[in-house]
């Protein structure tokens, strides 16, 4: 298939583009490079050894969508592009429903105007807000706690409600936890434009040296070390996700499925297996709990084994191998 790959230059679009091109199908990027390098297009297709198309441009632009649309004759479309940062989305709500809400409408009108009707989105588990139970299933009750959750349940009820009024439309939802991890080959990997945000690009900056210490907001929770608990799935495992949804929405339809291990790492036992992974030591210091997190959040996968046949592979010491394996690589490129 033709697959159109919106925010295809990002962290988890190059790692989508790759898995798409190894398994026969043809993506084509368009991107606009605020998240992104367009140098990142270069090492996909040194990886995989192949060209690939690359468009810059941005996803409220539907002229230049219903253009690309057409002249690559698209038959699905995998929408990653949007921002996503936690804390800048309460800052700046306007710019965050402008671009993920109002963004993935005119790529929908472009579709429609296209006659493409297959979608696959890319969602988040920030949609629940705080667990009332664990592992979190999709029938948990949503309740985002942040503007960048609110954009993410806007845009699936949108999806909800165009498939029924229209049931050529065919969704896929899905609803990542925490992705990290890189492609083994080093080349492409998680790659914040200024200071991070995520847990594992920080421990792997403080493992390069790049800063003196990692901070662990709240040491005083109720598991097991007292640190916070996250479902980490590596970045390919989620690729493969995608690569499911496509060819469930061609066969079968819509779904709406988390993609996560279904179980959950603490902090600490993600600075320990990076300490392994690395062989550097990586200086902490626990600071107060922030305001909103939760002591344990983390996945039931079983609808996404079931319908999608996906389950996640790689376990943490893969995750932070391959993550460092990255790191280590930047400086070279």
């Amino acid at each position: 298939m033709n697959i159109l790959l919106t925010g295809g230059a990002g962290y988890i679009g190059s790692h989508v583009a790759i898995t798409l091109l190894e398994y026969g199908h043809r993506p084509v990027i368009f991107d606009n490079f605020v998240n992104s390098t367009s140098n990142v297009i270069a090492r996909i297709e040194l990886i995989v050894n192949k060209t690939i198309d690359c468009i810059e441009g941005d996803i409220r632009d539907m002229p230049a969508l219903i253009k690309v649309i057409k002249e690559n004759k698209i038959d699905a479309v995998i929408h990653l592009a949007g921002l996503k940062s936690v804390s800048e989305s309460n800052e700046k709500p306007l710019d965050y429903f402008s671009v993920n809400v109002g963004g993935t409408i005119s790529l929908l009108q472009a579709m429609k105007k296209t006659g493409v009707r297959h979608l696959v989105f890319s969602s988040s588990a920030t949609v629940y807000g705080e667990p009332r139970y664990l592992p979190i299933d999709e029938s948990h009750p949503t309740n985002p706690t942040n503007v960048y959750g609110e954009t993410k349940l806007q845009t699936e009820l949108i999806l909800r409600n165009l498939s029924e009024s229209d049931a050529s439309w065919k969704f896929g939802c899905l609803r990542y936890f925490n992705p990290v991890g890189a492609h083994h080959s080093g080349l492409i990997g998680e790659a914040p434009l200024g200071r991070p945000n995520n847990l594992m690009p920080i421990i792997a900056s403080v493992a390069a040296g790049e800063r003196g210490e990692l901070k662990i907001f709240g040491g005083d929770y109720g598991t097991k070390d007292g640190t916070g608990i996250r479902d980490y799935v590596h970045v390919m495992d989620l690729a493969r996700g995608h690569l499911a949804s496509i060819n469930y929405l061609a066969k079968v339809g819509s779904h709406l499925v988390n993609l996560g291990t279904g179980m959950g790492y603490s902090v600490l036992e993600v600075v320990g297996a990076y300490q392994q992974i690395s062989c550097k030591t990586i200086p902490y210091s626990v600071e107060k709990r922030r305001s909103g997190d939760v002591a344990a959040v983390y996945a039931n996968t079983k609808l996404a084994e079931s319908l999608l046949g996906w389950r996640a592979t790689q376990n943490l010491y893969e995750m932070c191998a391959t993550s460092w394996a990255w790191k280590s690589q930047q400086s070279k490129i």
